[in-house]
């Protein structure tokens, strides 16, 4: 469909660790479409690679709807593709969980032709089907954003 349409992504991957890039490269005609993806799974490299600053990092933490924000913004600029993606999230204990925010809270961003969309979901399982299960759920995003929105 992206193809179809001469469209190109890119993803920013920290909790996905990659995930997004290895499923998407599964399909045909992927190596036309696909820019890049970034993994950036410390709050290191999401300031170096992404611009993401430290005071959103120490205000809403590294698994957050606000860095992924700050995410996507440096994922435009740095690989300027069509549609950006960036994810962050719990897909484990250890981070940021807390009542409000269990381990499954994952937050995505989709930035494309002038417009920003903010999701944020509560994935249940192991870290592995947590994953999976947010890979699955950005790809349908990508999917009604393309029908939606590229359907002219």
């Amino acid at each position: 469909m992206l193809k179809d349409k001469g469209l190109t992504v890119a993803f920013a991957e920290s909790c996905t660790a990659g995930m997004l890039a290895s499923e998407f490269t599964k399909g045909t005609g992927s190596s036309d479409v696909l820019v890049g993806s970034l993994v950036v799974y410390q709050p290191e490299a999401k300031k170096k690679l992404l611009g993401v600053k430290q005071d959103t990092l120490e205000l809403y933490t590294a698994e957050s709807q606000q860095v992924t924000n700050e995410m996507v913004m440096g994922l435009k600029k740095t690989l300027n593709a069509d549609i950006s993606i960036a994810t962050t999230g719990l897909a484990g204990p250890g981070g940021s969980e807390n009542s409000e925010k269990p381990v499954g809270t994952m937050f995505v961003s989709i930035l494309y032709d002038g417009r920003a969309e903010e999701f944020r979901e509560v994935f249940k399982g192991n870290s592995q089907q947590i994953r999976k299960d947010l890979t699955d759920y950005i790809f349908q995003k990508l999917k009604g954003i393309v029908e939606e929105h590229y359907d002219r």
